[in-house]
């Protein structure tokens, strides 16, 4: 395939939709390790929670856009956390649904990467991760979120045109497993923060303030979910 065809519409279509080969078995496992050896040290962990919350604060913004609410900014903070800021009724399903984003959102979106992969689709995968960062670059408000979001969207772009397939696949696998292993520790974070401090402004008490169901439950719900999307992916992954 020439150039012409791959700066082609239609050319990068096809380039998009393509399957490639799943790597080798070892790779597929050397990418699992590599994602608990960032995940599991806490010193590690500090520094690689900050695509956790591009995730995390992503899924607020998505959600509150889907939802009819008007998204007016995220911030994203050296200390991993970060805010996201919509307006509409400051209650109803749409705030309910905005709220329980968060830390739902990246064990999420690691399930659908393992979809993904699972279907030979790595080049797509690197596509619309990028293409979403893109959006979200759209609507941060300062210094710092800006710079890791082109940092994290650059190296996502510079994989996916000038590395090989095998670098393509050891890089998606890599980025999937961080996603859903990742996607587990921030609401045990959160229970344990919560065991510490009492009741706080966190997600899980906006949401119990919101619904009258308590925090607990929705403590439960955010295990729930990233337990079960790191099962099914992980599966998925290893099924390749």
């Amino acid at each position: 395939m020439d150039s012409l065809a791959l700066t082609s519409l239609p050319g990068l279509w096809d380039r998009a939709l393509a399957s490639q080969p799943a790597p080798e078995r070892w790779v597929v496992f050397a990418t699992l390790v590599a994602a608990l050896a960032v995940v599991v040290p806490r010193g590690v962990w500090r520094t690689a929670r900050n695509a956790i919350t591009i995730a995390h604060e992503g899924g607020h913004g998505l959600v509150a856009l889907l939802t009819g609410r008007t998204l007016t900014g995220i911030r994203l903070h050296s200390d991993t956390s970060g805010l996201t800021v919509s307006r509409g009724k400051p209650y109803g399903l749409g705030m309910i649904l905005t709220a329980a984003a968060g830390y739902t959102a990246p064990p999420l979106l690691g399930l659908g990467g393992a979809a993904l992969l699972a279907a030979g689709h790595v080049t797509l995968l690197l596509w619309l991760a990028t293409a979403l960062l893109v959006a979200m670059l759209l609507m941060i408000r300062n210094a710092y979120g800006v710079l890791t979001v082109v940092v994290t969207g650059g190296l996502f772009l510079l994989v996916s045109w000038l590395a090989g397939p095998q670098v393509q696949g050891a890089f998606g696998y890599a980025v999937v497993w961080f996603l859903l292993v990742g996607g587990v520790r921030p609401a045990f974070e959160l229970q344990a923060k919560r065991r510490r401090e009492g009741v706080g402004d966190s997600d899980a008490d906006q949401l119990s303030q919101l619904t009258q169901v308590p925090a607990a439950l929705w403590l439960f719900l955010f295990h729930t979910v990233s337990l079960c999307a790191l099962m099914g992916g992980g599966r998925w992954l290893l099924e390749t």
